[in-house]
């Protein structure tokens, strides 16, 4: 029997296939009905589940010691530091396999003796169980940093191994296994498999697990190399288990790069450090430009306010709009490089139904970035459902695994989800660009002469170190986002607020609500009960409805403009040379003049808007005429 921590972890193995499961309620939750129902059924060997935090570890030693005390054979799932087992699988997955893969290395305990029962009882109608061989279950190895293969022993078939297949040596037999590693499906074990003999081949896709496909294997093999069938269905066991047994360690290095994750106390101390400081907003702007961006300040200070409030119910989503080359994809890549790997999902491009089988999970509360928006044209629609709604779903005819018959299987996913996006286009999508801020990146002709100036000085001694330093910043940035909690904002002064009310895409505004979020280290985190639950906040103070003031001045302004950027940055430079040329001549603006005496200035501010910085000189015209 497993014995989970809770009810969460108990479905989990269930969903995972491990239906001999229950579930302790709290560390003083072993109750002395569940304990009656185990003798009851018969129970041998109990398998401890608890989360491998410093309650569940305290809660797995109590229950341990009861359940040796009534005779139990005891051992423990260890889980990776700080995770349980639905953490744990929504990390490494599929669940069937990873799961199962830790039941079978669960470390023995021990076992006690059942002491006399003093009265009748249930368990009284058992006959006494054996007891347990003290032989424990092997360990499972503890994750190191550098992971070396350990070399095959002597009787190892496996003549050779690589990400593309794996050759074996059974006999005078000669097996080669190509697609063994994708996909990790616990219902089917499907491989290219070739058995050859000297110049007589056969090869066939087949699904191990398969009865059928394997005698079918088996049968034209025999025919093609002149074997037997027995020692081929021998080879074919050998070749099953193998790989298994590759797949398994798949899983365990998976695992390890979990392990790997759990922040020590030194960058856990670093990273709250980060997160406390009082100058957080100064300090972000600063380790952006020692990773190497100059300027757009503003740009990059939203785009990682923009990820940071993925950890909302309501996140805000980021277009960055600029010409080709003009580096946009820079400074999405900037933004991104401090967020954690596990926290974003990134594409070049997106089909239209590829969104729809993603996994129910897989994008909560992380970031979806797309290279360009026009890669993303065909799922454009469901993009935008699932920042509207929060998920999507869509009902698609398959075969039924047991039957064969066609059944509508549904398929849903769950948000919310951060969209982060670039393009090149004028005009964007009406519909997506409600849901978007947009960012445009600085095309200046003095942004080129500063990027110029870093890239060269990233040539030099000075440069070469700082990209040392880079590393250590993105570490950091990555560990502190890492140690962001999804708690609730309140803003309190959200009656005195207002906004233009003749635009409705300001409804969506949510830039307080994450500045607030990712200063909860520097807050008082509040608890309320709600419908019987614990509900944590964190409230906005002013200092964050100030910020986002500044940011929303010029970044909300561009975002609710009818026209792009780029155009409204020639028609107010010609809307300061036109009134500037009228003051000179002493025109009014609506003097029907003005139309011939400024076309050849029009056409001269339009090239230099353009980028062609010349002076532009034209004839003097006598106000007379």
């Amino acid at each position: 029997m497993i014995l989970a921590g809770s009810l969460l972890d108990a479905m989990t193995f269930w969903c995972g296939g491990f239906r001999n499961v229950t579930a302790a309620y709290g560390p003083d939750g072993l109750a002395d009905d569940l304990l009656t129902a185990f003798r009851a059924a018969a129970i041998k060997r109990v398998l401890i589940a608890f989360a491998r935090d410093e309650a569940g570890e305290e809660a797995a030693t109590i229950a341990a010691g009861r359940l040796m005390a009534e005779g139990f054979a005891c051992y423990r799932i260890e889980f990776p530091k700080g995770m349980g087992a639905n953490t744990y699988t929504l990390k490494v997955g599929p669940a069937a396999k990873s799961l199962g893969l830790l039941i079978r290395k669960a470390a023995w305990l021990g076992q006690g003796r059942a002491t006399a029962p003093t009265s009748t009882s249930v368990e009284q109608e058992f006959e006494p169980l054996p007891d347990e061989p003290t032989e424990p279950l092997p360990p499972m190895p503890e994750p190191t940093s550098a992971s070396p293969v350990p070399a095959p022993p002597i009787d190892d078939p496996v003549l050779s191994q690589n990400e593309q297949e794996v050759v074996m040596l059974l006999g005078d037999r000669r097996y080669r296994i190509r697609g063994w590693k994708k996909p990790l499906n616990p219902e089917s074990l499907k491989v290219n498999l070739l058995v050859q003999r000297g110049d007589r081949f056969h090869v066939d896709t087949l699904d191990l697990y398969s009865a059928k496909a394997r005698a079918s294997f088996l049968k034209q093999a025999g025919i093609e190399l002149g074997e037997a069938e027995d020692p081929l269905k021998h080879d074919l066991g050998r070749v099953l288990l193998k790989v298994e047994a590759l797949q398994d360690t798949e899983i365990v290095q998976a695992l390890q790069k979990v392990e790997r994750a759990v922040l020590s106390e030194g960058e856990r101390e670093e990273a709250l450090d980060l997160l406390k400081a009082p100058d957080l907003i100064e300090r972000i702007l600063t380790d952006f430009a020692t990773c190497g961006m100059v300027g757009e300040e503003t740009n990059l200070l939203v785009g990682y306010l923009a990820c940071v409030s993925r950890l909302l119910d309501r996140p805000l989503a980021v277009i960055i709009q600029s010409s080709s080359a003009a580096g946009k994809s820079s400074l999405m890549d900037a933004v991104l490089a401090l967020m954690p790997p596990e926290a974003q999902v990134r594409y070049s491009a997106m089909t239209g139904q590829s969104l729809f089988y993603m996994g129910e999970t897989n994008l909560k509360h992380r970031i979806l970035a797309i290279a360009e928006e026009e890669g993303a044209t065909s799922a454009a629609y469901a993009l935008k459902l699932l920042q509207s709604d929060g998920e999507v779903t869509i009902a698609s005819t398959g075969k039924d695994a047991t039957t064969g018959l066609l059944v509508t299987h549904e398929y849903r996913v769950e948000g919310p989800v951060m969209l982060f996006l670039t393009t090149t286009a004028i005009d964007i999508d009406e519909e997506l660009m409600n849901r978007c801020l947009v960012l445009s990146v600085n095309e200046s002709r003095e942004q080129t002469r500063a990027v110029h100036a870093l890239q060269r000085s990233r040539q030099t001694l000075e440069g070469l170190l700082a990209d040392e330093d880079r590393h250590a910043v993105l570490k950091l940035h990555r560990n502190a986002q890492s140690l962001l909690e999804g708690v609730k904002v309140v803003n309190p002064f959200a009656d005195r607020l207002t906004f233009l009310d003749d635009k409705t895409r300001t409804r969506r505004l949510t830039l307080i609500r994450a500045i607030a979020l990712l200063h909860q280290h520097q807050r008082k985190i509040h608890t309320v009960e709600h419908r019987g639950k614990p509900v944590r906040y964190v409230e906005v103070e002013p200092s964050d409805i100030k910020l986002a003031n500044r940011l929303a001045h010029e970044v909300l302004g561009r975002t609710l403009d009818e026209l792009p950027p780029q155009t409204r940055r020639l028609l107010s430079a010609m809307h300061q040379w036109i009134t500037g040329e009228c003051q000179r001549l002493a025109l009014r603006r609506c003097a029907a003049q003005r139309i011939r005496r400024t076309a050849l200035g029009i056409r001269a501010e339009i090239g230099a808007t353009i980028g062609a910085e010349r002076t532009w000189t034209y004839p003097e015209v006598p106000r007379s005429k």
